[in-house]
């Protein structure tokens, strides 16, 4: 009989026990602000946005009266709101999931329980052969000793939440302005750091150095007597040297982190940070073969760390490496496992089609269903001035077309997380917000541009829409949370690949490669796709600086190129070493990308910007 270890407290080993090996990220403010609560108790890691308390604080009083819990508002008077909002809402979900649990582990093994649905969902691995061992057990008691066993290993994955190090405003109460803790990212951290759930911490958007530096300040984020960690910290990184530039810093700071999650600069819903050209191939490589010796040095400075603290120093701690770069079949995913020895892989965008896990009203879920690779374009409607990921037709997007069409573009900036602009005013505002755009507009008018460069110019102040309220809009649509926000929706571009709402089974067994949800014959690979959306923003940028628009140089361009040049020959070893594990038109693809590629003019010694570039090689 196959067996494992069992461990007392199912719940308590949570922050490790990873029964999948695929994660949901996190999805905008509220497409899976209460994720963990539809799918923690299956085992499958999620995350939640800790950007906008207010939605927070609104989804704890649903669930609360859903669930008959007593609710208590906690409100911008109160001390500390927004960390109390946070930590408040995590130890609900903490709650219910621990209920949730108890209740799928008393459930009988027949079909359709809460606990047969647990390991039917489970991919090849120990513990699913435990559960087919006691399916095929003939011998009634031993059959019920197994299922006792069973019952104690069916645990959940971990609560695990999300900050944009980015989004990090100070705080001002009575027109004083207050200390440094109580900014946004570390008030959320705070609120994270004291909360019940033992889950992981997930940084993204890069180093932020007094947010890194403070998490020193909470226990949880330090090894414990046996050397484990009641918290785990999460770094999503574009590359092996943002991995290492941030591991160093956080090991100096006597933190460790238990994983590097590896996300594609452009190939990812959300917010995309094009990262000069860099591939996810060669990326992913240079992890594989260096992700000992980093492990290593990393241990030696947290080492050095901790004893300077006075702490005991814990056995090396595990360091995983995951992947989410836009995945959207099952020969890709296995791909990934295998040839770069990654531990897991994120699962985003193909999940807003699946409603029994994301929150996503009915119209944006009817135009998700039928998006093509047109309706999916990266924009620049973010108002932190970085590419942006939008659904063309969402309810956002015609809400902003139809402000401008009214004569009063922008939004009116009522959650303020967004507020960093000083241009026109010595209290920052947000670029997306009215008062902003009506200021910028006329300063245009007075920059001596060109035609051509006001109208691009113009059309790229108007493009900003608010992110920080209707990022929440379906999930305040679907709940009627007042006040409303219009949806806006930001998947990747592979939600071209998939048109038809799913169930958590048809989604799971997709990834497995046990079924297939995806209704595209022609889906570009995800190597193949990663390199075209390069493509279309070296053109844009080129465009951009033959007009005198952008700040990019000849040599970032030459090196942007070479980039894409050097990961299409990496592709093309590989097609020679992998072929088997590759789609036959791959070959092909690449060749047609480097033609593309070399057909590209770049800027000459002693051109500058606003001089004519020509950018050939044909769309995308």
């Amino acid at each position: 009989m196959t067996s494992l270890n069992r461990a007392p407290d199912p719940v308590a080993r949570a922050v490790s026990w990873r029964p999948h090996s695929f994660h949901i990220p996190v999805m905008g403010t509220g497409f899976t602000i209460d994720t963990p609560l539809r799918v923690s108790k299956y085992g499958v890691s999620s995350v939640v946005s800790l950007v906008d308390d207010v939605l927070i604080e609104q989804m704890r009083r649903f669930h609360c009266e859903r669930m008959g819990e007593p609710y208590e508002p906690i409100t911008e008077r109160d001390e500390d709101p927004r960390a109390r909002r946070i930590t408040a809402y995590l130890d609900l979900l903490h709650r219910l999931v621990r209920r949730q649990v108890k209740a799928l582990q008393a459930s009988p093994f027949e079909p359709g329980s809460e606990i047969t649905r647990y390991y039917e969902l489970l991919p090849d691995s120990p513990l699913k052969r435990v559960y087919t061992d006691m399916l095929a057990a003939a011998d009634p008691a031993l059959k019920t000793r197994m299922q006792d066993e069973l019952r104690l290993l069916a645990a959940p994955s971990a609560i695990d939440a999300n900050i944009m190090t980015k989004l990090d405003r100070d705080s001002w109460r009575g027109g004083k302005k207050l200390p440094a803790i109580f900014s946004d990212a570390m008030s959320a951290l705070r609120g994270f750091a004291r909360s019940t759930v033992r889950g992981s911490i997930i940084m993204s958007a890069g180093l932020n150095r007094r947010l890194h530096s403070y998490m020193a300040e909470f226990e949880d984020f330090l090894p414990g007597e046996t050397g484990r960690f009641k918290k785990q910290i999460i770094l999503k990184v574009s590359d092996y040297r943002s991995a290492r530039i941030q591991g160093r810093y956080l090991a100096k700071c006597g933190l460790w982190v238990s994983e590097y999650r590896v996300e594609s600069g452009v190939n990812c819903g959300g917010h995309a940070f094009p990262a000069k050209g860099h591939l996810m191939g060669p990326i992913l490589e240079q992890f594989r073969t260096e992700r000992e010796g980093l492990i290593a040095s990393l241990y030696e400075i947290y080492s050095k760390a901790l004893a300077g603290m006075g702490r005991d120093v814990p056995e090396l701690p595990g360091a995983r490496i995951t992947v989410q770069c836009g995945i959207t079949t099952a020969r890709e995913n296995d791909f990934l496992l295998r040839q770069y020895d990654v531990d897991g892989t994120g699962w985003g965008t193909p999940f807003l089609l699946v409603p029994e896990v994301s929150n996503v009203d009915a119209d944006t879920l009817s135009k998700l269903v039928g998006a093509t690779d047109e309706d999916v374009f990266l924009s620049d409607a973010s108002p932190l001035e970085v590419p942006f990921w939008l659904l063309r037709h969402c309810a956002g997007e015609q809400e902003r077309r139809r402000r401008i069409a009214a004569g009063k573009p922008g939004a009116s900036c009522c959650k303020k997380y967004a507020r960093a602009n000083t241009e026109f005013s010595d209290t920052p505002i947000c670029t997306a917000s009215r008062a902003y755009i009506e200021k910028k507009l006329a300063h245009l008018q007075t920059e001596g541009l060109s035609e051509e460069q006001l109208h691009a110019a113009r059309q790229a102040v108007l493009n900003r829409t608010c992110a920080c309220h209707d990022l929440g809009g379906s999930v305040t649509q679907l709940h009627n949370i007042q006040p409303p926000a219009t949806p806006l929706v930001c998947p990747g571009p592979n939600i071209a690949d998939f048109s038809k709402v799913s169930s958590l089974e048809e989604m799971i067994d997709h990834i497995y490669g046990r079924g297939a949800t995806i209704t595209r014959a022609d889906a570009p690979h995800l190597f193949v796709r990663e390199i075209r959306i390069y493509l279309e923003y070296l053109r844009k940028e080129l465009n951009r600086f033959s007009i005198g628009l952008s700040t990019k140089t000849r040599r970032y361009f030459a090196e942007f190129k070479e980039n894409l040049l050097s990961g299409v020959e990496y592709y093309a070893g590989l097609v020679e070493q992998r072929a088997e594990d590759l789609p036959r038109r791959f070959r092909q693809h690449l060749q047609d990308l480097r033609d593309q590629l070399e057909r590209i003019a770049l800027p000459v010694a002693g051109q500058l910007a606003g001089q004519q570039v020509t950018a050939s090689g044909g769309g995308r």
